[in-house]
């Protein structure tokens, strides 16, 4: 385990007149050790390393736009219906794949519910089908209390019929 050192005490003055010895003291306690020195060193060296390729990077990417610009200009009348089309051709194929993998899954689902396995949500539409079961259940009701009431309106207003 490590030896712990009390904290550095601080003087209130300003100045104070300390011995050489004890400036060292200081400064040797708040030196990094070696871990920390490897690390920032490592940091550093990545960091150039990195911002090294990223100005290669820019200069290639503008070199290759002056250089490639009129070529790209003069072609543009035969690159632009391609991109178009093989952009289409790509956003049908992810649409073509996304409503097949939700309808994949529907379908498991669904063959999951009636084999009895219970997948998630299974409770909540046996919740919803309960309440509109009882909710047409109410309205059949109130249709039969309704129809005698109206049969029994309808003998008043034609007594004959």
């Amino acid at each position: 385990m490590a030896e712990r050192l009390p904290p550095p005490q601080r003087s209130t003055a300003w100045y104070t007149a300390s011995s050489p010895s004890s400036l060292l003291k200081k400064i040797n306690d708040r030196a990094p050790n070696s871990a920390q020195l490897v690390g920032f060193l490592t940091l550093v060296i990545s960091g150039g390393i990195l911002l090294l390729l990223t100005g290669t990077t820019i200069t290639a990417v503008v070199l290759g736009l002056i250089f490639f610009a009129p070529l790209i200009v003069v072609s543009s009348p035969i690159w632009f219906p391609i991109a178009v089309a093989i952009f289409v051709v790509v956003a049908g194929l992810l649409s073509f794949c996304g409503f097949s993998v939700t309808a994949l899954a529907s379908v498991s689902w669904l063959y999951r519910y009636f084999r009895g396995l219970h997948p998630p949500g299974s409770d909540r539409v046996d919740y919803a089908r309960s309440r509109m079961l009882d909710t047409a259940s109410h309205v059949k009701d109130y249709a039969r209390e309704y129809r005698g009431y109206l049969h029994g309106k309808a003998k008043d207003a034609a007594p004959g019929a």
